[in-house]
């Protein structure tokens, strides 16, 4: 049999390694950004066109490379970082493989130029499709400058599956973020299409995660710290007032890495046990530092899985160190004992107070034959409520005092409420529809005349032909206010209110990227928002429909939840695509509607209706476009058929 193995080609194998590696933007971002800190750079810039699909650059001042050392830096496994086995258990790096560069040069057009200290001129390489297009001599400055153009210029199939620019940038901004909070003392700064979008002086590491995320961290923050044998920790944990859904940061480091670990995160979540409810978490940023010998990053091609020796131990001591931090800072609820009030409690021996022993009854008159003596014996022995209780002759005399009962109608008084076709159709439960349709039933509800009834706080019933209609009264006003700021919106008159004084909303750096692609549509809806600083926006006016509302919460809250809304806003108009009733819908402006009518509708916690309440509720979810559902697709109506009811009674 003819051999059938063979070598693939270095093109190929660097194509499949890039496969690992380079997955988007990001990837890429991330191991040039490693790279620079590794050289030991103090200021680093990363500049991007077109959310780094077309040109990712990163300039840092490290020490650079020497020409040998630049065009060997594009081969596979070649590296600085180790050089035998035994450096995999004690890395003090950041990369360490050999793979990242010569697996970006395999997928995007590379150009480098760098220059070590020692050099009075540099070397410029430019790579294309993991080939070396060119090499010459060029004045540059100490250090090395990256330029990724083109990223899956010959793996269209790749391109293809890019993302758009505000989630790809969303991508590039989380590994951006990771490397520069761990890097505090390095100074970034972050062009986005020719313009800077943030600017981090080197300091400390509160510093950078306020420079990150905005200074409303700062009175969420608590400090922690612990010193042991096992495990060096410090950094900050939110309090129990910044616990969200969703929107919280989380940053675990080891050794100046960022990694990802569930068990430790279970750690912390602990710590915060009945002080928060489960589905809501707070934000926190850990440096933990270990000995070297005791992880293993070596796990996957990305580095932020990592293996630890004694992982059990950690946990508990990072439980010890969150609920520290807690108590220290006074973030768990406390009873406060000390009174000024004077309180008199008085005591047994008190003069006014006396203990009597009871003393027990016995009716010795009793005859549970003789029912009328009962009575008079209990009254005679002031027992009012036994004797009540006890009278025979009258049984049910106090059923409707216990148990409240509503007043129910005579056969008269219910054939006076209600019409000859009505009253047909509910009498005679075998000819009704056994399954209506919710439109007719809807229909028949309308044309005529109707009962509402209130059941736990929330839910509206009414009969109808075809048997019990149930409305949820939450989801109903959700669905009337998002139909009216919907139609302000798409009307074009949104009406402006001014602030008496501007408000600021200072956001986190990827949050800025969302809100400057905003910032056009923002003010078209009624804001007048502007750029006030680095990630810092001035609010001047806000739609007459938002007047009221915490701008600053639902800015961020539209800015959070975007992507989400957007795909939900594209999804519903694929779904009635062809109906002439709904209009077309505009992302932003159904995630500003959904936001407002979500912030502003209704609670369902003890609210009792009138009846007018319930009617001016009902009339206006039935004037809506769409009342069978909320803007998100969950139900608001239910029809009980009347076949459905007739057979528990059957």
């Amino acid at each position: 049999m003819a051999d059938i193995i063979r070598l693939l080609p270095d093109s190929v194998a660097n194509q499949i390694a890039a496969g690992e590696v380079v997955q988007r933007p990001s990837s890429v971002v991330k191991e040039l950004l490693e790279n620079s800190i590794d050289a030991g750079a103090t200021r680093i810039e990363l500049w991007l066109t077109d959310a780094g699909k077309n040109c990712i650059q990163v300039i840092d001042n490290g020490k650079g490379m020497s020409e040998t050392d630049a065009r060997l830096s594009f081969e596979r496994h070649a590296t600085s970082k180790i050089k035998d086995a035994h450096d995999l258990f004690n890395l003090h790096t950041m990369g360490f493989r050999g793979e990242a560069l010569a697996s970006i040069a395999a997928v995007a057009q590379v150009e480098l130029l760098t220059r070590t200290e020692r050099d009075e001129v540099g070397v410029s390489i430019t790579m294309e499709g993991a080939r070396c297009i060119d090499q010459h001599p060029i004045m540059c400055p100490v250090g090395a400058n990256f330029s990724v153009r083109n990223l899956f210029f010959n793996v269209p199939a790749r391109r293809r599956f890019l993302k758009s620019n505000i989630t790809e940038m969303n991508n590039v901004m989380q590994e951006f973020e990771r490397v520069a909070l761990i890097n505090p003392d390095v100074a970034f700064k972050l062009y986005k299409d020719d313009s800077i979008a943030l600017d981090l002086k080197a300091g400390n590491f509160k510093q950078r995660i306020l420079a990150l995320f905005g200074q409303s961290f700062d009175k969420h923050l608590l400090p922690l710290s612990i010193d042991t044998d096992i495990v060096k920790a410090d950094g900050f944990v939110g309090t129990v007032q910044s616990a969200k859904l969703k929107g919280y940061k989380q940053f675990f480091f080891v050794n100046g890495r960022y990694m990802k670990h569930p068990y430790f995160n279970k750690a912390v979540q602990a710590a915060f046990d009945r002080l928060l409810p489960p589905e809501k978490q707070v934000s926190f940023f850990l440096r933990l530092t270990v000995d070297a010998h005791q992880i293993d990053v070596n796990i996957h091609p990305n580095k932020t899985e990592i293996k630890f020796e004694d992982d059990r131990a950690i946990w508990q001591l990072l439980l010890v160190a969150v609920r520290d931090a807690l108590g220290k800072h006074n973030a768990v609820p406390t009873i406060d004992f000390d009174n000024t009030l004077d309180v008199n409690i008085p005591t047994f021996g008190s003069a006014n107070m006396q203990a009597t022993e009871p003393r027990p009854f016995v009716n010795t008159h009793y005859n549970p034959f003789e029912t009328d003596d009962i009575a008079p014996a209990l009254h005679k022995h002031n027992f009012p409520h036994t004797s009540r209780s006890l009278d025979t002759k009258q049984p049910f005399a106090l059923w409707q005092d216990l148990y409240g009962s509503p007043h129910l109608p005579s056969l008269a008084e219910h054939k006076e409420t209600i019409t000859p076709p009505d009253c047909e159709d509910c009498l005679n439960i075998d000819t009704a529809e056994t399954n209506p349709t919710r439109d007719d039933a809807i229909n028949d509800f309308i044309s005529q005349e109707r009962t509402l009834l209130q059941y736990s706080s929330r839910f509206i019933i009414t009969p109808v032909k075809s048997g019990l209609m149930v409305i949820d009264s939450v989801r109903a006003h959700l669905r009337i206010l998002y139909d009216k700021f919907m139609a302000s919106l798409l009307s074009g008159e949104s009406v402006s209110q001014s602030l008496l004084f501007p408000e600021f909303v200072q956001l986190g750096a990827a949050q800025s990227y969302i809100m400057n692609n905003l910032l056009p549509q923002l003010n078209t809806a009624g804001f007048d928002i502007s750029p006030a600083g680095t990630a810092t926006y001035a609010v001047s006016a806000v739609p007459a429909i938002a007047a009221g509302t915490d701008c600053t919460a639902l800015l961020t809250k539209i800015v959070e939840d975007y992507d989400a809304l957007s795909a939900e806003a594209l999804n519903l108009e694929r779904e009635y695509a062809d109906s002439q009733t709904l209009p077309t819908l505009r992302p932003l402006f159904h995630a500003l509607a959904l936001t407002l009518a979500r912030s502003n509708s209704m609670r369902a916690e003890g609210r009792q209706f009138e009846q007018r309440e319930m009617a001016t509720l009902v009339d206006d979810l039935f004037a809506c476009q769409i009342p069978n559902f909320t803007p998100d697709g969950k139900a608001v109506i239910s029809i009980i058929p009347a076949a459905d009811i007739a057979k528990r009674f059957t």
